[in-house]
């Protein structure tokens, strides 16, 4: 990990989070310490307002299930399976000495993103959700969501996708979510 990945991540954790009195008070920091990297999402950022943006946040995160910010989502859908995911971050998280907060689910990206900026094996559990970030890229990019910068810009933070990664996504783009089955119904 590169200090400027970590700045990056710990930037992009701060601006994936629901546009607050807080999130706009720590613009200004996170425009010093992350320039140019988020220059253009700023700048639609301060455009849109606080108002508009807090709108589109939850329009885009909370109503769009393309544009999940739960990167076990995407693999493991609403399955039992999403359950052992997240235990297994958690207890990722528990072995480095992390503890999350009660209401934290620890495949949240501004979880993982402030984790790999601040963990030696952070950057890992991205990688290990890179078909997730690409396919949430994808469909912000699909919006023109402003926020499809800030995604944009930490996929790039990352090494190339492999053609594994490729695959997986492509395969996850063309079924979406798993579903489960109960009794042989959907």
């Amino acid at each position: 990990m590169t200090t400027g990945s970590a700045v990056i991540w710990q930037a992009a954790a701060h601006l994936l989070a629901y546009p607050d009195e807080r999130f706009w008070r720590r613009l200004p920091l996170i425009e010093e310490a992350a320039e140019p990297h988020f220059g253009a999402f700023l700048a639609r950022a301060a455009a849109l307002g606080p108002g508009e943006l807090a709108a589109h946040y939850v329009d885009t995160f909370d109503l769009q299930r393309r544009c999940c910010l739960y990167l076990t989502y995407y693999t493991d859908g609403d399955t039992r399976r999403r359950g052992q995911s997240l235990a297994a971050l958690k207890a990722h998280f528990r072995a480095a000495g992390w503890e999350l907060m009660e209401d934290e689910l620890p495949d949240f990206l501004p979880v993982l993103l402030e984790f790999a900026a601040l963990d030696p094996s952070g950057p890992a559990l991205l990688e290990a959700h890179r078909a997730g970030l690409e396919l949430l890229l994808a469909a912000l990019t699909e919006r023109e969501s402003p926020y499809a910068l800030v995604i944009g810009t930490v996929c790039a933070a990352l090494p190339p996708l492999t053609a594994a990664q490729r695959g997986a996504m492509l395969r996850l783009a063309a079924g979406g979510p798993p579903a489960e089955t109960v009794g042989g119904y959907l």
